[in-house]
């Protein structure tokens, strides 16, 4: 059974809300390392960013949550045929739209799993109020999709990384926003739980309608995942589209500096990637067997 299945509660009605940057230019004590980035995450999709270390990813998906000063462009909220300008939110008004797993987090110390998860419910509360039974619900339900509910009680001081990794999701969940941005949020999980992570992001579109931004490293995990992918190189985009038009042997090859085939698995119909080792690259050159993918 999928520990992180997403039940719809048949209570939401929460509008569709879409991200969008235009010609965002980011940089570092002044010196610039994402250039003219334009992008949408949009509701009901899954857009990812990908691309080598120091492309640009986090640093883009940061300043989506408003963690990083823009140094031009601009970042607006749409909905319903009307966009806002992120920046003209209040932070509560924002964490009620948008909500961030990051990669750097504090870690908490003498609380339990379920106190944590309960920090996502700030933007709904008003200063030193008690929990509301729907703050509860909310709670409850985030500690269910992300598998963490049995461990509920227990101190987070007891917990692995990759358990850790999931109460930060649930803390994420629990703030029930329409837009989830998540940067590597695989990071330091087994297989299972990568698995589970990239179904409950899909599953978190396809029945939420929720607007999902995730940075991923491993190319298969957002071709199994993503309707959207954003391919950056040296802070700049070097394509976007669906999986089949951005996952190109060509393009990936020479971002990543390296032998890489793309093909269409047939029985699964998805994008698989693959690089190729020097070894491998030595034994093609010397007339050794070697089976390469048709690029796409």
């Amino acid at each position: 059974m999928n520990a992180f299945r997403t039940v719809p509660t048949g209570t939401e009605s929460r509008t569709a809300t879409a991200l969008r940057a235009v010609g965002l230019s980011l940089g570092y004590d002044g010196t610039p390392v994402v250039g003219d980035v334009s992008l949408t995450i949009a509701p009901g999709q899954v857009t990812a960013l990908i691309g080598p270390n120091g492309s640009g990813k986090s640093t883009v998906l940061r300043s989506l949550a408003r963690l990083h000063p823009i140094a031009s462009g601009t970042v607006h909220l749409s909905a319903d045929g009307s966009e806002t300008s992120s920046h003209t939110l209040t932070a509560r008004e924002f964490a009620r739209a948008v909500t961030l797993l990051s990669q750097s987090r504090p870690h908490p110390s003498g609380v339990s799993v379920r106190e944590v998860v309960a920090y996502g419910r700030h933007p709904h509360r008003r200063r030193f109020a008690s929990l509301t039974e729907a703050d509860r619900a909310a709670i409850d339900k985030a500690l269910r999709l992300t598998g963490t509910a049995a461990m509920a009680e227990r101190s987070v001081d007891q917990l692995s990384g990759g358990e850790l990794q999931r109460v930060w999701l649930a803390t994420c969940l629990a703030q029930d926003t329409g837009i989830l941005l998540l940067d590597e949020p695989t990071n330091h999980l087994d297989l299972r739980y990568q698995v589970e992570i990239l179904d409950l992001m899909r599953d978190l579109a396809d029945e939420h309608g929720t607007a999902v931004g995730v940075v991923l490293h491993d190319l298969n995990h957002a071709a199994s995942v993503a309707d959207h992918v954003v391919l950056l190189s040296n802070g700049r985009v070097r394509s976007a589209g669906s999986c089949e038009e951005v996952f190109t042997s060509s393009d990936l090859s020479e971002v990543y500096g390296l032998p890489i085939t793309s093909r269409v698995d047939e029985a699964t119909g998805l994008v698989r990637i693959e690089a190729v080792p020097r070894r491998r690259q030595r034994a093609a050159s010397s007339g050794s067997r070697l089976q390469v993918a048709t690029a796409v």
